[in-house]
């Protein structure tokens, strides 16, 4: 259940990588916060910064990552400051990750109960046969058939699913307080994922862990999160609760996203797609970054980056369009489809209100 205890808050992180072409600006001013027991999810096309900014939080980065500004606060500390021994302390223990691809997270020779119980043996001392029962009891919890027989295999004999729920057991096995998930059901087929996403929900539940799930599937996201950060070219673009980000979007790229994405409402031969490609993040631009790929550009968008514009206490958005003085445009249909429903939502919401506060008034 989410609390309103925020655990995690990143401020103004900045992070480049040094490259024999020069410096990529991969992380341009990201800021977000974790409240205990809340999904956020962070979308975005590939390279747009997802992975580096949890990379970040984790103390993972490669050796040619420069942190050129920012802070990572986790229950008050400065993760970017943190020692090595500090770190190591901190990964697994109370920030574990689930990597995109189970195959290459498991070390293949070793038993797999033996990689669920070690997080227990190197983080908490416990004593060997202890932790392999512990194991047993998490192989059970994640949904790992016959795991009395199966706990002194090697991940070669399970299949993809069985290796993610494995990888799941890992990252859980120590009741971590952040979870980061990468893409975590990217490599299996979609029957897979929906199962893999109800155990991530249920384990959610049972141990109140908080999950950052990284996806480029908006469809993933529908079902996880309470509230959504859009990156877009190392930047948070529009961030807000899921029902605000998928029923009242307000960014053009948030649009772009969500109008490609097939629905039971869709109509038309063809899906919509955003043209062109993500700008060179060695040379990144001016203005605002999605100008050129954005059909609703105005002049100043290619000479100034946009400020976050408030929509509500919840949902902000980077784009000029919500200026004051900027012209009206009209969304893509889909968007305003959309736009339709969440009016409907937020009438339904307030009509649910008033009718719990009558109630409450009734009983005094």
């Amino acid at each position: 259940m989410q609390s309103k205890e925020t655990i995690l808050d990143v401020n103004h992180l900045k992070i480049n990588f040094n490259t024999y072409a020069g410096t990529v600006k991969a992380i341009r001013d990201v800021s977000f916060s974790l409240k205990k027991g809340e999904t956020l999810a962070i979308v975005g096309e590939s390279g747009s910064g997802k992975t580096v900014t949890t990379r970040s939080i984790m103390g993972l980065l490669a050796n040619n990552a420069v942190v050129a500004g920012g802070s990572i606060q986790f229950h008050g500390q400065d993760v970017l400051k943190m020692s090595q021994k500090q770190l190591e302390g901190l990964r697994g223990a109370k920030i574990a990750q689930i990597f995109q691809d189970p195959m290459t997270s498991l070390d293949p020779t070793m038993r797999i109960g033996r990689q669920i119980a070690e997080p227990l043996i190197i983080h908490k001392g416990v004593k060997k046969e202890k932790a392999m029962a512990q194991a047993l009891e998490m192989m059970k919890l994640v949904g790992i058939t016959d795991a009395e027989n199966r706990i002194n295999d090697y991940p070669h004999q399970f299949s993809g699913g069985m290796r993610q729920r494995i990888v799941i057991a890992i990252a859980l096995i120590n009741y971590p307080e952040i979870l980061i998930a990468d893409e975590p059901t990217t490599a299996l087929d979609v029957t897979i994922q929906a199962q893999i996403l109800d155990l991530m929900r249920e384990l959610q539940d049972k141990i109140s862990t908080s999950i950052i799930f990284i996806t480029h599937d908006l469809g993933v996201v529908a079902g996880m999160a309470d509230r959504v950060a859009v990156m877009y070219a190392g930047k948070i673009v529009e961030y807000g609760t899921v029902d605000e980000i998928f029923y009242n979007p307000k960014h053009p790229y948030t649009w772009g996203l969500l109008s490609s994405m097939p629905t039971l409402d869709t109509h038309g031969d063809e899906l919509a797609s955003i043209p062109g490609t993500p700008p060179d993040l060695l040379d990144p631009p001016k203005g605002d970054a999605f100008a050129p790929r954005n059909p609703y550009a105005l002049k100043i968008d290619t000479e100034q980056e946009p400020p976050f514009f408030k929509v509500s206490d919840t949902h902000y958005a980077a784009t000029w369009l919500l200026h004051p003085d900027a012209p009206k445009v009209t969304p893509p249909e889909q968007i305003i489809e959309r736009q339709k429903k969440f009016a409907v939502m937020q009438k339904e919401a307030e009509a649910k209100e008033q009718h719990r506060i009558e109630e409450e008034e009734e009983q005094q």
